[in-house]
């Protein structure tokens, strides 16, 4: 059984519902320990009766999270003298940038 477009569409709206497509070029879902990364994706925003939800599909993937910017990071490097990954990785290890500072320095 096929349902019309403008049929559905009207049946939503006597029900207090619309949707629209958003054009998104990426979704970015931050969580305490990791980043969920959607490529590509379809974004449909549903309102009902006031509230929104987002339905969202696309290429997905994860990254785990920093707790250090990437600021924070260049700060180090620069400070130390260092690489940004070399800084990176003993913010990493150090969790503390004034720590990191003073162990790359120390090299």
């Amino acid at each position: 059984m096929k349902i019309n477009p403008k049929q559905l569409e009207r049946m939503m709206r006597q029900m207090g519902m619309s949707m629209a497509n958003i054009d998104a070029e990426e979704v970015i879902i931050r969580t305490p320990d990791k980043d969920i990364i959607i490529k590509n994706p379809q974004v449909s925003k549903v309102n009902i009766m006031g509230k929104e939800t987002f339905q969202i599909t696309g290429d997905v993937s994860e990254k785990p999270r920093s707790e250090f910017t990437d600021e924070d990071i260049e700060m180090v490097a620069e400070q130390a003298g260092v690489s940004f990954e070399e800084a990176k990785q003993t913010l990493t290890q150090t969790k503390d940038i004034a720590e990191a500072i003073m162990k790359l320095k120390d090299k």
